[in-house]
């Protein structure tokens, strides 16, 4: 076992003890408890949850790497993540904290019907599959590289693991879980970052040191066949540039995985402040991912540029073994680096590796090397155990309770819960094996299907009266129906990184068109067709003024 080996091993198996640790002390024996951790969670805490649900494998494993070979493009993840934030704090969070369900689905049910309810549940099912594949993958990454474990068996140990600590207790335990993943992704993510800013810039904060070396970077990026970093839209369509960043913002507020998170507290005051903490824990790592982005980039590029191939450095041939760095055979000399294994480059580098290699690119101790792979571990598994509850909440509550057992004891819901959330543990961990694409491109997707889906029932269900059952099935069914057939198509026919996507909408930005879809569907059927009732008019009053009790509704 190598040094490195050695030390992801202590920091592995001291974290993974440590969550198990905390699950099994707050594990619940009521639906309350297991869906929404009891409704008392301090703020800050929540907020700190909320930052782990929130940085998952893509931003802690993927989103650097992106920025990195899309320069100045991946911004998009950055303006689109936080901005997200914004509108879920101001549009949603208080309102549906307010109204104090289990679900989104639930929520959408009450104003709505039971019939858009199911809709619901379906695409939070979907959303949340999707986005828990990039989950199970990013873990099943860190395994290969630093363990040695084939992809499989590593996307294995990490269900395992979270199916100990989510099955046990929920929500509870989830969010006191995260609360420890928060703390160990971050101190991964800064102390790496830090080192590597100090020995490059002198300058210990990456944050202000990185734009030191972007004229170099530059220079060596022209040089081995890529675009200049620091140039606009060089790796994608302005349009698209947009309408990603769109798809994003809308799609986080519509992130059932996210909103559930703001009905823990202890009151509407506390979903608010949550959302503060929430930036402020995310702002920690969002900042600091381009400094992270464009160091390892540097370091990687300087250090393979003119290099034969056979006097490559160690981390090139420590990550080639896992098939997510290849050499082209052909080639003596590198002269060109990317990151599409069919561009033919000298050498081919998977955005997914960039952050977890970064300590071995800088050359930085093993402690810190497996100190890194601890914490993109923490980071897939925080958010994959808040997916995972959505998805048994939905199965469980939402379809199975609403649906069919509505005089399901509460032990019967609890039971039926968990084992919703066991099988869709499997079903991810074999989904998780063989995803579609990089990791924060898969999570993408489940953004634009969020969009697409869930924003525009939302938004409107709060603050337009006339919105109607029959409108908001019809935008949903079409938004989102819109949204993964283009996805599926571009991917079959195009893949994930072209420029040449119809009218320039790559599968990541299409989101922000179906929502589009999906607001108009909606208002016109509903303006079509009979209106809400009194009572709902209502609720829909009452719920618009987070401060004034609300009266309950009928049969709640």
């Amino acid at each position: 076992m190598s040094e490195i080996q050695l030390w992801t091993l202590i920091g592995i198996v001291v974290t993974f003890g440590l969550y198990i640790g905390i699950a099994w002390r707050s594990r619940v024996k009521e639906t309350k408890g297991f869906y929404v951790a009891g409704q008392g969670i301090p703020t800050i805490a929540n907020g700190a949850a909320i930052g782990a649900d929130w940085m998952s494998a893509a931003s802690f494993i993927s989103m650097a790497g992106l920025i990195a070979f899309m320069g100045y493009d991946g911004a998009i993840y950055l303006m689109g993540w936080t901005g997200g934030y914004v509108l879920l704090a101001l549009l949603l969070a208080p309102y549906l904290r307010k109204w104090g369900k289990f679900t989104v689905p639930e929520f959408v049910g009450d104003r709505y019907s039971e019939v858009v309810r199911a809709i619901a549940a379906v695409a939070a099912i979907i959303v949340s599959f999707t986005y828990v594949v990039g989950q199970m993958n990013g873990g099943g990454i860190v395994f290969g590289r630093f363990l040695n474990i084939d992809l499989q068996y590593g996307v294995m140990i990490a269900s395992v693991v979270i199916f100990v600590y989510a099955v046990l207790g929920g929500m509870k335990s989830i969010t006191w879980t995260q609360v420890a993943q928060y703390t160990v992704l971050i101190i991964a993510y800064l102390i790496p970052a830090v080192a590597v800013a100090q020995v490059m810039t002198g300058i210990p904060v990456p944050q202000v040191s990185f734009g030191q070396i972007l004229d170099g970077l530059n220079d060596l990026s022209v040089q081995l066949g890529l675009e200049v970093y620091t140039d606009p839209f060089s790796t994608r369509p302005m349009i698209d540039i947009f309408l990603v960043t769109m798809a994003l913002m809308i799609g986080t507020s519509g992130l059932p995985h996210v909103i559930i998170r703001f009905y823990t507290t202890k009151t509407v005051r506390g979903s608010r402040y949550s959302a503060f903490w929430a930036l402020f824990f995310i702002a920690l790592l969002y900042t600091t991912a381009p400094a992270v982005g464009a160091f390892t980039k540097f370091n990687l590029l300087d250090g393979v540029n003119g290099t034969p191939t056979d006097a490559l450095p160690d981390w090139v041939s420590n990550w080639a073994a896992t098939g997510l760095v290849s050499v082209n055979e052909n080639a003596d000399v590198v002269n060109t680096v990317s990151n599409d294994p069919d561009a033919g480059a000298d050498l081919t580098v998977n955005n997914d590796i960039l952050v977890l290699a970064s300590p071995e690119i800088a050359g930085l101790p093993a402690p810190i090397v497996g100190l890194v792979a601890a914490g993109g571990m923490a980071a897939a598994l925080s958010t994959a155990a808040g997916l995972l509850l959505v998805i048994s909440s939905s199965v469980s509550h939402d379809l199975y309770f609403q649906r069919f057992r509505q005089n399901a004891s509460d032990s019967e819901r609890l039971l039926v819960g968990r084992i919703a959330m066991a099988a869709a543990i499997v079903v991810a961990a074999i989904m998780g094996v063989n995803p579609p694409a990089f990791v924060a491109e898969v999570v993408a997707f489940a953004f634009g299907m969020a969009a697409a889906s869930f924003f525009p029932a939302l938004v409107l269900g709060i603050f337009w009266k006339r919105c109607n059952a029959i409108g908001a099935a019809s935008g949903m069914v079409v938004g989102l129906a819109l949204t993964i057939t283009y996805m599926i198509y571009t991917l079959e026919v195009f893949g994930t990184v072209a420029n040449d996507h119809l009218l320039g909408v790559s599968p990541e930005g299409v989101g922000t068109i179906g929502a589009l879809v999906n607001f108009v569907v909606t208002i016109v059927v509903s303006k079509l067709t009979t209106p809400p009732s009194e009572e709902v008019s209502e609720m829909v009053e009452g719920i618009r003024y987070p401060a004034v009790q609300r009266r309950s509704p009928a049969g709640s």
